[in-house]
């Protein structure tokens, strides 16, 4: 047994690592992939395009829009003076804020009767666009308070400070909440689960395109034999991958690794049982490689939509949310943040685990099951 798994073994490396191309797709790709993904794959708002439209021009007004520019989360593009202009400049897409202030902005300040300022988004995306508003937000309160306060002090004739509520907030795992930090781990998700399933399901379909399959079925080997020698190999290459993205994640992005290397590599021998399951069961029913490719494809784009990737499986529809539970990259993700960012241990996240065991079991045995029918 152990010289016909080791001769599978050595025809799969031979198979999949002869093309220079390959090695290049499989050990080069996922490192290129994570750091393209770790600099566009960013919610984090910086340097909105911003106009002023200032019909006042009070030192108030001048002091609000000043406190939106020396914020660092707006930069000026232009300051508008007329309307025709100001929704040219939305219209275009050449600023995605536009901050205007009407006549009597400061006198209404000075004499108690509060004002009014405009705040126009590009609503074109909606996330960017509730982030800038939450800005905007923080920084009119902010400028409000201060005027009310020196209000008080006027009315009380002190110059001894009032003192208000203040919120001590204080953000645990990600203290700066870089949506890096969120983003790039589950990058190994996405790579490892593309690269091993894409290999995984042109295995078999292969042997049946260029008439292999008939010299395997009739040599001694068995069936689980078989099943190893084509799955080992991408197990090792998922292996290479997790490590590759780790590195490129803790060193180029500085992202922090604080939980378990060992839970992370045992972690990700489950995940792969899920991936390869699914990769050999599109290829036992596929007829050629390119029918292969195409199968696993219209599996990739769900499965990464569904995982809670980019999008809160919370806030979808909940037979939706349901669904979710059947994708193996819902609960490997929750696993690699929880890892690199909490640094939990098995004690949390056996729950996940657990799911990844039973999705995997499932699936492998669904393709071998498949396996045995197309040999009979």
């Amino acid at each position: 047994m152990y010289e016909r798994l080791k001769a599978m073994l050595i025809k799969e490396f031979i198979q999949v690592l002869r093309d220079p191309r390959m090695r290049f797709v499989v050990f080069i790709i996922p490192a290129v992939q994570t750091i393209i993904f770790g600099y566009a794959v960013n919610t984090d708002v910086r340097h909105v395009a911003t106009a002023v439209y200032d019909l006042d021009n009070s030192s108030q007004s001048r002091e609000l829009a000043d406190r939106f520019l020396k914020s660092g989360y707006f930069e000026l593009t232009e300051r508008v003076s007329d309307e025709a202009r100001a929704r040219e400049l939305i219209d275009r897409g050449e600023v995605k804020a536009l901050l205007r202030m009407n006549h009597g902005f400061g006198a209404g300040l000075v004499g108690g009767r509060g004002a009014t300022v405009q705040l126009i988004l590009d609503g074109t995306d909606s996330n960017t666009a509730g982030i800038v508003l939450n800005y905007a937000m923080r920084i009119v309160n902010g400028y409000g308070s201060q005027l009310q306060l020196a209000a008080v002090k006027r009315a009380a004739g002190r110059t001894v400070p009032v003192r208000g509520v203040e919120l001590a907030s204080r953000a645990w795992y990600n203290e700066n909440l870089e949506s890096r930090n969120f983003f790039v781990p589950a990058v190994i998700t996405n790579i490892v689960f593309i690269i091993t399933m894409l290999l995984s399901s042109m295995a078999v379909v292969r042997e049946k395109e260029i008439g292999t399959i008939e010299q395997v079925i009739v040599t001694p080997i068995g069936k689980g034999e078989f099943i190893l020698g084509k799955t080992v190999p991408f197990v090792l290459i998922g292996f290479i991958n997790v490590a590759l993205v780790s590195l490129v994640a803790v060193f180029w992005f500085e992202v922090p690794l604080r939980g378990s290397l060992l839970l992370l590599f045992g972690s990700t021998a489950v995940f792969l049982m899920s991936s390869l399951g699914i990769g050999l069961l599109i290829s036992t029913i596929s007829r050629t490689q390119q029918q292969a490719m195409m199968s696993a494809f219209f599996v990739i784009f769900p499965a990464m939509l569904l995982s809670g990737f980019a999008f809160p499986i919370e806030s979808m529809p909940e037979p939706v949310q349901w669904l979710t539970y059947l994708n193996p990259m819902r609960f490997f993700l929750v696993i690699i943040r929880s890892i690199f960012q909490k640094g939990v241990g098995l004690e949390i996240l056996w729950p996940q685990l657990a799911a990844l065991a039973v999705i995997g079991v499932v699936i492998l045995t669904l393709a071998i099951a498949r396996f045995k029918k197309n040999l009979s």
